[in-house]
């Protein structure tokens, strides 16, 4: 684990989850597995406060606890997990393109509380659209429900491990820690909840004012304490289906660029007949025969039997090796190499950057080191038809930068250089590696760049916050427009000039955020591939 790493895993939770809990995770993922009193110990805080810290943590899934042999509990903090908080904003972005809004605010709840029930996740959703409905329409439960259920089906839910059950004659004492566990059968089973009502706006504040409001809403809070019929069965947003999603969009848009768009409308059914049957990280898809192939295509994609073949023949004989044949049964059997995949989208990445660093006569010789393997200078010069004094800058320029490494393979043992042969080659994996620790660099100066930017116009922030607010409260109660108009004069023309600056530099800063995680996602993808491979 890097600097960069934990530099990040620090700055998003502070962001996220405050100080305290910022406090107590980095010392977790800096330290590793450590018992509670350790942990009050070394950073200096109440027992209370870690025990606080370590409920939101263990609640969103970024702390594991473990009973040892010795009977105490250790918690150890995963930075993979932490870092995932960066692909939040695409995980919501995902569920909306697919199930609409009601899949992207499902999705936010899980992602904002961790752990929902699916009554409360409903309700929560139906509440939150019915405000933004016009007057007199509200979200029906039942419609939520059936997204949610859309998700459970399609994986990109799950439930969370439970306690086992106990019994209350036993007498022996509870564990210091519960194990929890979860049957693989009932992991995406949506409980059989008939769940009636329509979501509620929020009351005004005049309401709120009114005492016998106030009485209703407290009995309504005492009937609510029934507990409701999904009591104990939670779920949480399935990250590596998330990321499965992802690695299949990547895939199928590198085939569209590569031949065309049937070609990736192809692949595309392939993953998707294989999504639920094929796990996050295996390297190859499940096999598919060539009928079921063209059973499966969008019922709008008119092309027949013999063209599919056609098509399925060229992508298996295809150099990047993305589809390959695994038998001739069923007019051919198909497979996705998903390994072969992911490292030609990190290679790509690699000639990518060094084409944008340091110009495209470095990518020829970066090109021409990933297809020879291994070439001597004098090799690189001839081949890629560079001056010889340009060429060795080149080379020079990215062995310093860790792009290109240098092999030497001697004639003799004394390792005279004489009798040496030096010999350039790519490194993919710990190339990737070195660009993996860059972006994470980046992505933490771009968070604290949004965080001084957001500091320096506190004030102008704070001011705009309140215009607007009066503003609201004004429009609410049919002021006149003269009156709305003086209140907007509350911010000046060169005010409003800052806020529009700030505006534009954060909206920068958050894109700029998003496209160093796709980045960020291929290479770990890759890595974790190569990795499990070897």
């Amino acid at each position: 684990m890097t600097q960069a790493e934990i530099k990040l895993c620090s700055l998003l939770l502070q962001e996220h989850f405050g100080e305290i809990v910022e406090k107590i995770g980095t010392h977790l993922i800096k330290t590793g597995s450590q018992p509670l009193r350790v942990i009050a110990n070394d950073t200096g805080m109440s027992l209370d406060q870690v025990k606080k810290a370590l409920c939101v943590l263990i609640q969103h899934n970024l702390v594991t606890y473990q009973l040892q042999k010795r009977g105490f509990v250790e918690y150890e903090a995963p930075c993979s997990r932490v870092l995932r908080i960066l692909r939040y904003p695409r995980y919501i972005y995902t569920a909306k393109t697919l199930y609409s809004d009601m899949g992207e605010l499902i999705v936010e709840e899980l992602l904002l509380n961790g752990k929902m029930t699916m009554s409360a996740a409903v309700r929560k959703v139906a509440d939150r659209l019915t405000e933004t409905m016009e007057d007199g329409k509200t979200m029906d439960y039942g419609e939520v429900s059936n997204t949610f259920v859309r998700l459970a089906d399609t994986h990109f839910i799950q439930r969370c491990p439970m306690a086992p059950e106990t019994t209350e004659t036993s007498d022996a004492p509870p564990p210091p820690a519960p194990t929890l566990a979860v049957n693989e059968k009932d992991m995406y089973v949506v409980p059989n909840l008939n769940l009636i009502g329509k979501g509620k706006r929020s009351r005004s504040f005049d309401d709120e004012d009114n005492g016998e409001h106030k009485a209703k809403r407290q009995k309504q809070d005492a009937d609510s304490k029934e507990p409701p019929p999904d009591d104990g069965i939670y779920w949480q947003a399935n990250i590596d289906r998330f990321h499965q999603h992802f690695r299949d969009q990547a895939i199928v848009s590198a085939v569209a660029n590569r031949m065309d768009q049937t070609s990736s409308e192809i692949v595309r059914t392939m993953l998707r007949m294989s999504e639920i049957t094929t796990s996050s990280n295996a390297p190859y898809t499940q096999p598919l025969s060539s009928n079921e192939i063209f059973r499966s295509l969008p019922t709008g994609y008119n092309i027949v039997k013999q063209i599919l073949d056609q098509y399925l023949t060229l992508l298996a004989d295809d150099p990047l090796e993305f589809v390959g044949k695994s038998g001739d049964s069923g007019g051919g059997m198909y497979v996705i190499n998903l390994h072969k995949a992911l490292a030609t989208l990190a290679t790509a990445t690699l000639e990518s950057i060094v084409q944008e660093r340091f110009g495209s006569r470095c990518a020829r010789i970066f090109r021409l080191l990933l297809r020879k393997k291994h070439l001597e200078q004098k090799q690189v010069e001839d081949f890629a038809m560079i001056p010889a004094k340009e060429a060795k800058d080149m080379l020079y320029k990215m062995l310093s930068e860790n792009f290109v490494s240098l092999q030497e393979i001697p004639k003799t043992p004394d390792h005279a250089p004489s009798r040496t042969f030096y010999l350039y080659t790519v490194n993919t994996l710990s190339s990737a590696r070195m660009l993996l620790h860059r972006c994470y660099k980046s992505v933490a100066n771009l968070i604290e760049r949004r965080q001084y930017e957001t500091k320096e116009n506190k004030r102008l922030l704070e001011k705009s916050q309140r215009v607007e607010a009066i503003l609201a409260s004004m429009q609410a109660t049919g002021a006149e427009e003269v009156q709305l108009q003086e209140i907007e004069e509350m911010i000046t023309a060169p005010e409003r000039q800052q806020l529009e600056n700030l505006k534009r530099n954060v909206n920068k800063i958050d894109a700029s955020e998003n496209q160093v995680d796709e980045t960020i996602f291929v290479l770990e993808s890759y890595i974790e591939s190569t990795v499990k491979k070897l």
